[in-house]
């Protein structure tokens, strides 16, 4: 039996470069794939005419094309959800519709998938753009709290396999970095390098504080330990104020201060006040970031909401 590749692709405001991408770079790549292809478009709540332009493409006019229509902008974790969720092929490749993601990379990736890969991602063979210091700052943070194969030039463009896509359906997270969720699934995985293009027309959709956002929301579901580290911290000042707590007292009031220090009582304990007060705002700045998580997950709201009028080819 045929083996099918599934091409999800999330969309939002593309009307200038979605036509070019759509029939001239992409369909053209999965006419020559020696694979069955369904190509399905998540249109994460466009506001200008992408969705009109999409209707007008070749590969819309596919019956193997599915249209996922948002009711609204929920987000590109979300819609690369939607579109695994919709997803029936053996292998599922996640790419941009922006032009930037090489689509001669997806032939590399099917025949690594048939060489026995489970999970197959692109990385930026760019290092010196990829590593700015952002990235390399959110980089240091994952690997410090325990995500020790987190990539830096890895990108959302790869391939599952089914197998690693219907647990991935599982997942129940709401605020979810969907590289990371891949990555802890911990199937076989394999990298390729590729080049990034320019991107064919348009802006970016994420802003510098979209990506600030989505990186605070991946630590803070990725890893407890800035809770352990500022646990760790509070212990160390306690055991140290404590032990010189207990100097002090000895030196200056048992044995009449002989080191001759004259510790100010009242001053030495404003410092240690102000001191631990500010860790303690510190910390309940941490916690408060993941009761905030625990409150999202709590309110079991759906991930997101398909428009029916909108959308073409569900099941």
């Amino acid at each position: 039996m045929k083996k099918k590749a599934s091409i999800v692709i999330p969309i939002f405001n593309e009307e200038k470069g979605i036509v070019n991408f759509l029939d001239n770079q992409l369909f053209p790549a999965l006419e020559k794939l020696s694979l069955e292809t369904e190509v399905i478009l998540v249109d994460d709540g466009s506001s200008d005419r992408t969705l009109e332009r999409v209707r007008k493409t070749k590969i819309f006019l596919k019956s193997s094309t599915k249209l996922v229509a948002f009711s609204r902008n929920f987000g590109k974790e979300l819609a690369l959800s939607a579109g695994m969720h919709e997803a029936t092929g053996d292998a599922v490749v996640l790419i941009d519709a922006d032009g930037q993601h090489p689509v001669s990379a997806i032939f590399q990736m099917i025949e690594k998938w048939r060489e026995g890969a489970q999970v197959v991602t692109a990385v930026s063979s760019d290092k010196q753009t990829r590593h700015r210091l952002g990235s390399k700052l959110f980089s240091i943070l994952m690997k410090g709290l325990g995500n020790k194969n987190y990539n830096p030039r890895a990108m959302d463009f790869r391939l599952v396999d089914r197998v690693v896509v219907d647990e991935f359906n599982k997942l129940t997270e709401r605020t979810r970095l969907t590289r990371g969720l891949i990555d802890w699934l911990g199937f076989k995985q394999e990298y390729i390098e590729v080049k990034i293009s320019r991107r064919g027309a348009g802006k970016a959709s994420y802003s510098r504080k979209k990506l600030a956002a989505l990186a605070v929301d991946a630590l803070a579901s990725s890893s407890r330990t800035p809770l352990l580290i500022f646990g760790y911290i509070g212990a160390f000042i306690t055991l140290c104020s404590g032990a010189l707590g207990l100097f002090i007292l000895v030196q200056q009031y048992i044995l009449g201060d002989p080191l001759g220090l004259e510790w100010a009582g009242a001053v030495a304990m404003s410092v240690f006040v102000a001191f631990l007060v500010g860790l303690v705002l510190i910390s309940q700045a941490i916690t408060a970031l993941y009761v905030s998580q625990i409150q999202i997950e709590a309110k079991n709201r759906p991930l997101y909401v398909i428009d029916p009028k909108k959308s073409k080819g569900l099941r």
